[in-house]
């Protein structure tokens, strides 16, 4: 089976791919590469914007998949413009041209940030969407606009995915475990914004995971689907950081607990993608906080800009005026 990856050069990318070129699949890459390129040295990558690819070089792939786009509020706010182009328009754009390829399936890094503000109820994928921030409506519309494209030759999987946390070669430490992972180590604190608010954390064992049952689901098999390895709220992640730094490191670290307002507050059931994908989640707070160890550790050096994907665009577009 061929498959074409579209920002796989990214966080999920670069666990992803080693994965699937493990398994036998042959995997094409294309990736601006703002991030770098952390993938094996024999993978097939393409330095190309998704807006300059062809129907023609999507011809004879089995499978799309679009890991690309701006990935966090931070980054949308950076530049609104930018974050509809990219989470909206892109994904629809790469879909049409792969069903004219005659390409089976599109599958499409979504979000739960499309679930905004709820208060303790537990969301599936009928729930409603009522996210008002750039953010998750870019990720709703780039979800409405590839399932339009469904019909009996062209499936679309949409993967909501919880808060990624977990190791990754190209690594962010811009993501809640990952940042208190990383506050603790270099800091010995850990802040907590508002310890009431649901988050649902999706480890990259499971997501790694999850791309792997969309690719060999049946292609009758259309629709959007809940990831989270589980729900937890804020302040029991910072607990479960605050214990783990004690038992594992011997770390006294401080908890830094504030009552931040957060305009996102979310948790979601994941059975569908149990049921029908054949998704098993297996990772916690601690299985991630374990893969973290057996890569970095007090020593290691957090400040490195590409870690941090707000940094690496100011870097690379300064001229964007954010204040608008």
């Amino acid at each position: 089976m061929k498959i074409f990856i579209v920002g796989g050069a990214g966080y999920i990318g670069s666990r992803l791919v080693p994965n699937l070129m493990d398994h036998g699949y042959e995997i094409t890459v294309v990736d601006l590469l703002w991030f770098g390129n952390h993938l094996p040295p024999d993978a097939e990558l393409l330095k190309k914007d998704v807006f300059d690819l062809t129907i023609a070089e999507l011809a004879g792939y089995d499978r799309v998949i679009f890991l690309a786009g701006l990935s966090n509020d931070p980054m949308a706010e950076f530049s609104p413009a930018m974050n509809f182009i990219s989470n909206a328009a892109a994904p629809a754009y790469l879909a049409f041209i792969a069903k004219q390829a005659g390409v089976r399936r599109f599958i499409y890094a979504d979000s739960c940030s499309i679930y905004g503000y709820t208060v303790n109820e537990l969301y599936d994928e009928e729930s409603p969407t009522t996210c008002a921030y750039p953010y998750g409506i870019s990720k709703l519309q780039g979800e409405f606009g590839v399932l339009q494209l469904v019909d009996d030759n062209f499936s679309v999987i949409c993967l909501r995915q919880g808060t990624l946390s977990g190791y990754s070669p190209r690594m962010r430490f811009d993501l809640i475990v990952n940042t208190m992972y990383k506050t603790a180590m270099q800091e010995k604190k850990i802040t907590i914004n508002n310890p009431a608010i649901w988050r649902p954390i999706l480890g990259m064992r499971d997501a790694v995971n999850a791309y792997l049952r969309a690719i060999q689901a049946d292609d009758s098999i259309s629709g959007v689907f809940n990831l989270a390895s589980s729900n937890f709220t804020v302040g029991q992640v910072g607990d479960l950081v605050w214990a783990h730094m004690a038992q594992e490191h011997g770390m006294k670290v401080q908890l830094d607990i504030r009552n931040i307002q957060d305009y996102r507050n979310y948790k979601v059931s994941n059975q569908k993608a149990k049921d029908v994908l054949g998704v098993t989640f297996n990772d916690t707070i601690d299985s991630i906080l374990e893969s973290l160890d057996a890569h970095f550790g007090p020593d290691f050096d957090y400040d490195q800009d590409e870690f941090y994907n707000i940094k690496v665009f100011h870097k690379i577009f300064p001229q964007i005026d954010n204040t608008r």
